[in-house]
């Protein structure tokens, strides 16, 4: 027992006379490391000596290890805006590592007022740079210029953070996506790069399934229409695309009814050329019997044939208004027009919801 006491007091004295020898020792210098940003600093490492060395009025190279309080150094370099954290220590060479993270910003913000800044990971504000301008998913239109903000604005900034994020994690959505108007309800209008076209997405809640369905518009619709023909894109309503033509024409497309549309429409099609040869039967029919008995009568009393291939060219046609539409898809028009002695198919499903044109 004496001897384990005898060496636990050896120990201890040795790490004393270690640590008051290290203290006597004199810094030899600093090594400055930053992280985060991607390598594109706000920050440079010159910025980050003046911070330490309050302008050039303390040393560091030099300076007696015992006199540097590195745990108020590194608050002081927390208390930059674009330093998110610090971490201050000696190595075994008495060189000061100085490990710097940056903020990184996510999402670059106009106020309606036309002032600008930027926020980060977790909201917080940040200032433009001179040195440096960040290419980032832009949002205008935000309702304040508080640094301080209420719960509504809060859940707003929260909103951006996520969409931006993932407009920059997907390279066709950061190049389409111009920018993003922030609209009076704290809801999103997004401007494309590629289309005469505004995309009502709603706030920022399920915002992949709404990339998702605005995706599948494209690819089924736009991809053969062109990017130009609807003027008003709404996804944020579940499982469903309203689209606003040019000239109020409205379009909603819905995967699942789109295709129960589509085998309607077969089964009308098919049903309308069968209809259309049993009364073309039928008038042959009257007809020979009208010769037979009144043949002074026939052409008089009996109406003309119906075509029978009147109905099928109606649904086949290339017209804009023809029921079947390219992708999956049906159209609507908000007035149809029902022409005399047309076969009418099965009702059109309307839409459930249609957003009223927006002015701008």
């Amino acid at each position: 027992m004496a001897l384990w006491t005898i060496i636990g007091a050896g120990v201890v004295v040795l790490l004393v006379a270690a640590i008051r020898n290290r203290n006597d020792k004199t810094c030899a210098g600093y090594d400055i490391s930053m992280a985060g940003n991607g390598g594109q600093w706000f920050m440079n490492k010159k910025e980050v000596v003046e911070i330490l060395t309050n302008n050039g009025s303390t040393v560091i190279r030099g300076r007696s290890m015992k006199r540097f309080d590195l745990r108020a150094m590194e608050a002081k370099l927390r208390r930059n805006v674009w330093i998110r954290d610090a971490e201050l220590f000696f190595d075994n060479n008495e060189v000061l590592q100085v490990k710097i993270t940056e903020r990184e910003p996510v999402a670059r913000i106009f106020t309606s007022t036309g002032n600008s800044f930027y926020i980060d990971s977790s909201c917080e504000r940040l200032p433009l740079s001179e040195k440096v301008s960040a290419r980032l998913p832009v949002f205008t239109g935000f309702p304040t210029d508080k640094v301080k903000v209420g719960r509504a604005d809060s859940l707003l900034l929260a909103h951006i953070k996520e969409v931006s994020l993932f407009i920059q994690r997907d390279s066709f959505w950061m190049a389409q996506i111009e920018q993003t108007d922030i609209v009076p309800d704290r809801k999103f209008e997004m401007i494309p790069m590629v289309g005469n076209h505004v995309i009502e997405f709603g706030d920022g809640s399920e915002y992949e399934k709404k990339f998702g369905r605005l995706l599948q518009f494209y690819k089924l619709v736009l991809s053969k229409t062109g990017m130009d023909v609807y003027e008003r894109l709404n996804v944020q309503y579940d499982r469903q695309v309203i689209a606003i033509k040019k000239g109020s024409y409205v379009a909603r497309v819905d995967s699942a009814q789109a295709a129960r549309s589509i085998q309607g429409l077969i089964t009308s099609a098919q049903r309308a050329m069968s209809d259309s040869a049993s009364r073309q039967t039928a008038v042959n029919q009257v007809s020979l019997s009208s010769v037979n008995n009144s043949p002074a009568k026939a052409s008089t009393t009996e109406k003309p044939p119906i075509p029978t291939v009147s109905n099928v060219q109606k649904r086949t046609s290339n017209s804009p208004k023809s029921l079947p539409v390219k992708g999956r898809s049906y159209e609507t028009s908000s007035k149809p027009v029902k022409k005399p002695g047309a076969r009418q198919g099965p009702a059109k499903p309307q839409p459930k919801a249609v957003m009223p044109k927006r002015s701008r």
